[in-house]
């Protein structure tokens, strides 16, 4: 099953995937409650008779509709996709491979540069075409591997980010006992706006050794294109760091993009805390289209 398309308050976003076999073994969801209890069942059925067209179905989160209720009251629509998968579905599937293709027709694979997506289907749910990234997982750089780095690497790798992970210390302990980063480099913060190009579509997690190097970072990384820039420090640090930031010319229209003091305003202590407040806002910003 596959989340088409959804919108408002709807459990199960556009994209989430759950897949059954015949044994009743589930792996992740279109979106839980009542909703997804029942199309799982309907699946189950639908397996005990084997293969069959795809085709989807509409469901509505609110009590007053006449048909399509899904059973649950947030709101929200959605629209599920059913495949049956077996063996022969993916043997297009290669190493080359960079996007799915959900039609109404099947699931089909494709070789292209950059991550595009496609997303269409028609009013009569009978037609159908979207187009998904392999490589979907948003990046962050998380630069600082500290013991908040390190908590924070943990949750974003569970968060399904891409985490490269930087900092200027060789041998540091909670760089070396990190083992949930995608990519690690030991880098002079003098030339990181040299080594590291961010898009618009990248998060960056500034949690360095102190008051200098968050400096010197800031500096060589404000005018790089991200969709977030969080800078870890008390309020007061801040408030002097950006002081002298403007002071030596960075415009404060720059500046005003930096969330700092980083994280939401939880009242965290210890390293989880923190990594878990930061996770949380860097979710907010991700989400907020």
């Amino acid at each position: 099953m596959y989340v088409l398309e959804s919108n408002g308050s709807s459990p199960g976003r556009r994209g989430f995937t759950m897949a059954i076999d015949q044994q009743g073994t589930m792996i992740g969801s279109i979106g839980g409650g009542f909703m997804e209890h029942k199309l799982v069942e309907l699946a189950k059925s639908l397996l005990e008779k084997g293969p069959f067209i795809p085709f989807c179905k509409k469901q509505i989160h609110r009590t007053n509709e006449v048909k399509d209720r899904s059973g649950m009251i947030c709101s929200g629509e959605q629209i599920v996709a059913f495949y049956y998968i077996d063996a022969a579905t993916f043997e297009p599937f290669n190493t080359e491979t960079t996007h799915l293709i959900f039609t109404h027709l099947g699931i089909t694979f494709e070789t292209k540069k950059g991550k595009t997506s496609n997303h269409s289907i028609n009013s009569n749910l009978n037609q159908w075409l979207v187009t998904e990234p392999l490589d979907s997982k948003p990046n962050i750089y998380i630069i600082g591997g500290g013991h908040i780095g390190l908590a924070l690497s943990q949750i974003m790798n569970l968060l399904g980010f891409y985490i490269i992970l930087i900092d200027d210390r060789p041998n540091l302990n909670t760089m070396e006992t990190n083992a949930f980063y995608n990519e690690k480099y030991i880098v002079d913060y003098n030339k990181i706006g040299e080594n590291v190009k961010t898009n618009k579509a990248d998060f960056i997690a500034l949690m360095s050794f102190g008051y200098r190097s968050d400096k010197i970072v800031i500096k060589q990384l404000i005018n790089h294109s991200y969709a977030y820039f969080g800078v870890l420090g008390s309020k007061r640090k801040m408030e002097t760091l950006l002081l002298e930031l403007l002071k030596e010319g960075i415009p404060k229209e720059k500046l005003d993009h930096l969330h700092t003091p980083i994280g939401l305003k939880i009242h965290s202590k210890t390293p989880y805390e923190i990594a878990i407040s930061i996770a949380a806002q860097i979710i907010e910003s991700k989400n907020r289209v």
